[in-house]
């Protein structure tokens, strides 16, 4: 009983958090009202967009508050307002957030108040009648007094004194029994009732203000696009990168080796000391292309993967770190390749950045799947400050992650620590 009446005390107030909001909504359509009054004499175009942003911020607000009630964020989908005046104008009378938000702002001025009010009175009810069996004797006789009225019947009885919810307190044992069975009763209403009325309001508010399934489509679209194209960049500069090693290392490494062995060639019978040495010489230069390439190859897929699994992988890029790591991986048996693939890549650049950049003493590295979703994250305890501009090849990290179709959060507060998150769909 505790624990929901703990519940219903935290839905009541949001809901009476709610008449607070709603009286500050009143204050918003008084405003925009004005705007938009100004705007049909063409002086309120500037102020249009700036009454907008103002409105977005309440709306962000209570997308907060109705998240919390339901345990899942409400996403807000919205464009910047930028540009010139006529742009910011196109981005806000085109957009249809911001029609849901001031649909939103209208059920809060209206509905808000009223139920808040409404919640709040009935806590109110408590204390006072649990008081009447302290004061009703002092209640003059001239009158009828009621003092709380929850739900009237249809007829007051007959006499006078003091009245709770039309029932007469005209004695002691009416007033130690009738007022504390009324508070129990309003008591277990209010558990009931609030937690329930506080989900409906709280869905309302999602319904209302999360976007329609047109936009999230629209939107959806976009991402694709750019996650498409990240990925072609992705993908060209990967190319770019393997052709710059193969040119620079392993082709220039067995270039010499091949002039090495046509010397050696040459010097089998005027100077075979000389061809010798040579051919040693280019034995080594064949075992360097060799470890060269066998490193370009492991850098498009690392064997370890195929062979060991992403556990496997992360106890060696663990092993090879050269700060001490502390790796907890729970993949849940075998992953996607692509998948494996991505979280290998993501924990070694981020185990290189703790290594080059973050002054770190300690690492953390967690690796566990969750539903159809791998949830990798890196922490250390560096001086943080992590920039994505600074060349530390977080931005390869996210558009790898973008590529994959998944998400990616940085926190990283001057001074530390550096965290990264990383979510990649895996399927079932």
């Amino acid at each position: 009983m505790r624990s929901r009446l703990r519940k219903a005390w935290r839905a009541s107030a949001y809901l009476m958090l709610g008449a607070a909001v709603g009286a500050l909504a009143w204050f918003l359509v008084a405003g925009l009202l004005l705007v938009m009054a100004l705007v049909l004499v063409l002086i309120g175009l500037p102020l249009l967009p700036e009454a907008v942003l103002v409105l977005r911020r309440f709306a962000r607000l209570e997308r907060r508050r109705a998240g919390r009630v339901l345990g899942a964020p409400i996403p807000e989908r919205y464009t910047p307002l930028n540009g010139s005046l006529s742009e910011r104008l196109r981005g806000v009378v085109n957009h249809s957030a911001t029609y849901r938000d001031a649909g939103w702002l209208l059920v809060q001025a209206f509905v808000g108040p009223i139920v808040g009010v409404v919640v709040l009175s009935y806590w109110l009810a408590i204390p006072i009648l649990l008081s009447v069996p302290f004061w009703w004797w002092a209640v003059p006789a001239d009158g009828a007094y009621n003092v709380v009225t929850l739900l009237p019947w249809p007829t007051a009885p007959e006499g006078q004194g003091l009245l709770v919810n039309n029932i007469l307190i005209d004695s002691w044992p009416r007033a130690l029994l009738v007022p504390p069975l009324m508070a129990a009763a309003v008591a277990a209403v209010l558990a009931l009732v609030t937690s329930w009325l506080a989900r409906v309001y709280a869905r309302l508010a999602r319904w209302v203000l999360s976007p329609s399934a047109r936009a999230r489509l629209v939107e959806r679209v976009e991402e694709l696009t750019e996650t498409r194209a990240g990925a072609l960049d992705a993908h060209a500069a990967e190319l770019r990168r393997i052709e710059r090693d193969l040119h620079d290392g392993t082709q220039a490494r067995l270039v010499t080796v091949a002039m090495r062995l046509g010397l050696a060639e040459k010097g089998l019978t005027q100077d075979p000391d000389r061809a010798a040495r040579l051919l040693h010489e280019a034995l080594e230069g064949t075992e360097e292309a060799m470890a060269e390439l066998r490193q370009v190859v492991r850098s498009v897929y690392p064997p370890i993967l195929s062979d060991r699994g992403l556990d496997g992988a992360v106890s060696a890029l663990v092993a090879a770190a050269p700060v001490p790591v502390t790796a907890e991986v729970e993949p849940g048996g075998r992953l996607p390749a692509a998948v494996e693939a991505a979280a290998y890549f993501v924990i070694a650049e981020a185990l290189a950045n703790v290594a080059k950049h973050a002054r770190a003493s300690h690492a953390w590295v967690r690796v566990h799947r969750q539903d159809d979703t791998l949830h990798v994250t890196v922490r250390d305890d560096g001086r943080g400050g992590a920039d994505e501009r600074g060349g530390t090849g977080l931005d390869g990290i996210r558009r790898r992650v973008a590529a994959s179709d998944g998400t990616y959060r940085l926190s990283s507060p001057p001074g530390g620590p550096t965290e990264l998150t990383v979510e990649l769909p895996c399927g079932s």
